[in-house]
């Protein structure tokens, strides 16, 4: 039998667990990739870091999200298809296709940025382009992310049913910036 770990406590970050855990940040890497290295080669490591994710972000736990990769300038986001996500005629309503392309273009940001970058959802624009009736894939890419000035930034994610046909695509704008220095 191992020891006790210690509760996970309302409002822990990426931070808290890093350091209580014996994942050691490598500096020239963003936190959330550094975590992502670390888990995803593990038994059940996308599950772990897609509950992290989902903990620190609640409202996509909603869709049941599992991370499938993550890299600079890209991620894979997938979802099955649950009662909790299908509409009235039973196929995935729009809105749990809008939170998957949302989680897997934040997700990717927040991997690909360096330290001295932030970034911010502006928009979203969504095409839906066939009823989506089976799992999906969210694959989410963006070029132009290195350290620079304060600029638009689109994601473009294609969202992919069981057959590989693009039921949705949404184009992301995000606004990434310098951080301010702190004194």
């Amino acid at each position: 039998m191992g020891r006790a770990s210690k509760p996970m406590q309302v409002g822990t970050t990426f931070k808290d667990l890093l350091s209580q855990s014996k994942i050691k940040q490598n500096s020239a890497m963003s936190l959330v990739l550094n975590i992502w290295k670390k888990l995803s080669p593990k038994p059940f490591g996308k599950w772990l870091f897609t509950c992290v994710v989902c903990f620190k972000a609640p409202y996509f736990a909603t869709i049941s999200p599992r991370f499938e990769a993550l890299r600079p300038g890209y991620a894979r986001v997938s979802m099955k298809i649950r009662r909790r996500v299908k509409n009235h005629i039973q196929s995935v309503h729009a809105i749990a296709m809008c939170n998957l392309a949302e989680l897997g273009a934040g997700t990717m940001m927040e991997a690909s940025l360096s330290k001295n970058m932030r970034w911010l959802p502006r928009g979203m624009s969504v095409q839906y382009l066939k009823v989506a009736r089976t799992n999906l894939v969210a694959e989410c890419v963006a070029n132009d992310i290195d350290d620079g000035p304060a600029r638009d930034v689109i994601v473009s994610c294609d969202i992919k049913d069981a057959e590989s046909n693009i039921v949705c695509h949404a184009d992301v704008a995000m606004y990434i910036s310098p951080r301010k220095a702190h004194p």
